[in-house]
């Protein structure tokens, strides 16, 4: 993991998964560290059809953007290879018009194509583990939260993934959950 400075990052794209589940997790705010939050119009439709209060933070000034498909076809025919969503193509197209932001997703299959398509992207848990880097969040904290992952939130990941994320910030920061 390391203990880098991270210089703050001014724009990014979200997929719905990200939003979703912060705001199950009670850690939404951890967004306003972002200069930009830019939201696909697909994204805010699924976002709004699951979780519409996430939306209603006035502190969070997520920005709905409009993406059509046809922008970049060769784009859109990738992600449909990969079986990708409409919410989760319209991210991959609109990180791609704005080189050196990030995409939060949470899709493995949407980072395959962000990676792909050289897109910098992270999910919930990347999040979670920059706020402590950031000094958003103490490292106690954090741990708390991913121990009480599966029960409070809809993002699946393996147990035994999640085990190894929460060993590796114990140790790293000399923190105990």
């Amino acid at each position: 993991m390391g203990k880098t400075e991270h210089p703050p990052i001014k724009k990014v794209v979200l997929d719905a998964g990200p939003i979703i589940h912060l705001d199950e997790l009670d850690c939404l705010d951890l967004l306003l560290d972002f200069k930009e939050l830019l939201v696909p119009e697909a994204v805010w439709n699924e976002v709004t059809g699951h979780r519409p209060a996430a939306f209603n933070n006035p502190r969070i000034a997520f920005e709905k953007s409009f993406v059509h498909q046809k922008m970049n076809s060769q784009i859109t025919t990738f992600c449909y290879s990969l079986d990708l969503d409409a919410g989760e193509t319209e991210a991959i197209i609109l990180s791609s018009s704005h080189p050196g932001l990030i995409l939060l997703t949470d899709d493995a299959a949407a980072r395959l194509a962000a990676s792909s398509l050289s897109i910098r992207a992270y999910g919930t848990i990347g999040v979670l583990l920059r706020a402590v880097r950031r000094q958003q969040l103490q490292p106690a904290e954090v741990i708390d939260i991913l121990e009480e992952l599966s029960s409070r939130s809809t993002l699946f990941i393996k147990h035994s993934l999640l085990k190894g994320i929460i060993e590796e910030v114990k140790k790293e920061y000399g923190a105990q959950g």
